[in-house]
């Protein structure tokens, strides 16, 4: 089978769907690589773990993209990123070594839980009303941490926790998802690099072209394909038909929610 072209398409729709519904596309992929994993005969109980790790290197291209988007439109509140960094860095690097030592069922328990808030978070379009300032630096620094963790055991650039964080802390939505934006680029490097680490770390042998747990051939495909077709999404932010494809993507992401769920139980 031309795996290639597998990881080609799916690097394409999650970047169409990244431009146009301004979200990651992780919880996509990550179910995907599941799936292509299993059946390239990955080692059964690291399969999520190549999927997460793969997932957050492709990160690091599209969160750079991003981040550079909304810094040219003075969206990115830099000190806010500059406080929270050193605790992005600690809590997503301890989150993917705290993944590299559970077990592929727990961590399939995790993500499944997680794609549910994502898809109900998505559907509702839910956005906190401001209710605190915002914390200091340590405040900021035990955010990060937190944001970090979680982040790197679902292989997210963090805006589904990152903004909300910021808008209950009274920072104006357009600097909350331009900020969020920024927050990602520490997280996919934080994550890949504890992914890698642990992938040498915690299994004996890998697969060809692996760097830890960061596949390198579905790595280049998928970003590949989602840096074109990412701006097409984007010019299509204001359509009339936006809302009925975020709700296409959202029964996706039910989908495999629950997919993955009975294939757990």
């Amino acid at each position: 089978m031309e795996w290639w072209l597998i990881y080609l398409l799916t690097g394409a729709f999650v970047g169409f769907f990244a431009g146009l519904l301004g979200i990651g596309g992780g919880l996509i992929i990550v179910p995907v690589l599941i799936s292509l994993f299993t059946a390239q005969d990955f080692p059964a109980d690291r399969i999520i773990h190549f999927a997460l790790g793969t997932t957050m290197a492709t990160i690091i291209f599209t969160s750079a993209v991003s981040l550079r988007t909304h810094h040219q439109h003075g969206a990115v509140n830099w000190p806010i990123v500059k406080n929270i960094t050193p605790g992005i860095f600690l809590g997503t690097f301890g989150g993917a070594t705290l993944a590299g030592s559970m077990t592929g069922q727990l961590l399939s328990v995790i993500f499944v839980i997680f794609i549910f808030y994502a898809a109900t978070q998505m559907l509702l379009q839910f956005r906190p009303s401001p209710l605190f300032q915002l914390p200091g630096r340590f405040g900021l620094f035990l955010a990060g941490n937190v944001i970090g963790a979680l982040s790197s055991l679902v292989a997210i650039g963090g805006g589904l926790l990152s903004v909300p964080f910021l808008t209950l802390c009274n920072v104006k939505l357009q600097h909350a998802i331009g900020t969020a934006a920024a927050i990602g680029f520490p997280i996919a490097l934080a994550g890949t690099a504890g992914y890698i680490a642990n992938g040498f770390l915690q299994s004996e042998t890998l697969p060809d072209f692996s760097l830890g747990y960061v596949y390198l051939p579905a790595l280049a495909w998928l970003v590949s394909a989602s840096m074109l077709t990412a701006p097409l999404g984007a010019k299509l932010t204001h359509s009339t038909k936006t809302a009925t494809l975020r709700t296409i993507f959202v029964v996706l992401l039910y989908g495999l929610g629950i997919r993955m769920l009975i294939t757990i139980l």
